[in-house]
């Protein structure tokens, strides 16, 4: 008799993560307008970790403390206060990353992180992510929450866009009995690919054209330029080998 198969959900805002089960369970964290996109930029081009942190205070603390660090972040779409560089993945280039380590803090994402704690593996995905992500949560035939950091809480269409992107790409892989996975992945079909233009009509991006940062939403939604996964050992982001 055939073993039965691993099971896939969606959770579409942190708000939501207590009705999901995570012990046991590879949680994907998605916050894909940026934070998921720079931590995978950063490694890939050479970063030797990211420490993800909830506050600025931390994260200015700990750049102190860190040799070759960079604190970096962003607060409603900004660099905030007192950090040294914002959360655009175009940002942290080989020749500005590499070697060194980043200590970050988001709106939404780096909270996230902190609130999954039962997980077997935490690991971080995004569009320029994609397929090595999709891989890896095949690979470990194990249950997978993916979890959208959403915006304060609220729905956004970008995390659960991604999250349905993944869920078509492994879904003969999983059991599928969650109507949030199967919402995201009606959006996938509806967006074919078209990932940047089809998130033009969300929120999100009328926020962040709002700042100027629409090259930015074009990286974030480029899809493989960066085929690492970015995996959470103690309070360090690293790339899974």
């Amino acid at each position: 008799m055939s073993q039965p198969l691993p099971s896939l959900e969606v959770c579409l805002s942190p708000a939501l993560l207590h009705l999901f089960h995570t012990k046991n369970t590879i949680t994907v964290i998605i916050d894909v307008f940026r934070a998921t996109s720079t931590i995978v930029a950063a490694l890939d081009n050479g970063a030797t970790k990211v420490i993800p942190v909830s506050t600025v205070e931390e994260c200015i603390a700990l750049g102190k403390a860190i040799p070759n660090s960079i604190t970096a972040g962003e607060r409603d779409g900004k660099v905030a206060d007192g950090l040294q560089y914002g959360n655009s993945p175009s940002e942290y280039p080989v020749s500005f990353v590499k070697g060194r380590s980043l200590v970050l803090t988001t709106t939404n994402g780096t909270r996230l992180l902190h609130m999954v704690n039962e997980a077997s593996e935490i690991i971080t995905g995004s569009f320029p992510n994609l397929t090595a992500v999709c891989d890896f949560l095949v690979q470990q035939n194990k249950n997978v929450l993916l979890a959208c950091a959403s915006w304060k809480d609220r729905f956004n269409l970008e995390d659960a866009l991604f999250a349905g992107a993944v869920a078509q790409k492994v879904a003969e892989h999983f059991t599928i009995n969650c109507d949030s996975a199967r919402a995201c992945m009606s959006l996938d079909s509806d967006a074919k690919g078209n990932y940047f233009e089809y998130l033009k009509r969300g929120a999100h991006y009328k926020r962040l054209s709002g700042y100027g940062l629409e090259s930015d939403m074009i990286y974030c939604t480029t899809p493989d330029i960066h085929p690492v996964v970015p995996i959470l050992k103690g309070n360090e982001l690293l790339i899974h080998s």
